[in-house]
């Protein structure tokens, strides 16, 4: 999903249909790698990436992160 932002935006406000993205596995293992590595917060850049692609226009996100941001997401409702 994330090199095709701009299609995202564009389907959404053309069709005004719900449309789905899917985050591949290679965005995935990059900011996994990425982190590992020491050189990004997993957490921020997960949710950095997850909010651009919702804010481009998805309605519905496909991602390997699924379990991990539905946490970070249930955590932060509850404390805030």
């Amino acid at each position: 999903a994330g090199p095709f932002l701009d299609i995202i935006r564009r389907v959404k406000q053309e069709t005004k249909y719900p449309v789905a993205a899917y985050q591949v596995s290679g965005e995935y293992a990059m900011i996994c790698a990425a982190a590992e590595r020491g050189w990004i917060d997993r957490d921020r850049v997960m949710m950095e990436s997850l909010v651009g692609i919702r804010r481009a226009g998805a309605d519905f996100i496909i991602t390997y992160f699924a379990v991990e941001a539905a946490k970070a997401l249930l955590s932060t409702s509850r404390s805030g």
